[in-house]
């Protein structure tokens, strides 16, 4: 079964970690966004087998420099599925 479960820890300073499900192989893009939408980091983007995952974020941008404090998007896309889910950064 699809699932995409809510970081931990929340919030989190310095590392946070993302945990999904995946219930057949395909392709998986998880995408950290700020609060206005703007994209901070992809994170996967890569084929991954069926069962359990996990990934973290250490509160970088794409160019591994630290983001500001507050609040963050993190989207999965997966075949059919696309799930969002807000992380909060302390710092």
């Amino acid at each position: 079964q699809f699932t995409l479960s809510q970081n931990y820890p929340n919030p989190f300073n310095p590392i946070t970690k993302i945990n999904f499900g995946l219930p057949r192989e395909e392709h998986v893009s998880i995408i950290i966004y700020d609060i206005s939408g703007k994209k901070v980091k992809s994170l996967i983007d890569d084929n991954y087998e069926s069962g359990l995952h996990s990934i973290n974020w250490d509160g970088t941008d794409q160019n591994n420099k630290n983001v500001s404090a507050g609040m963050y998007l993190y989207q999965i896309k997966s075949g059919d599925h696309v799930d969002v889910k807000k992380m909060m950064l302390l710092k």
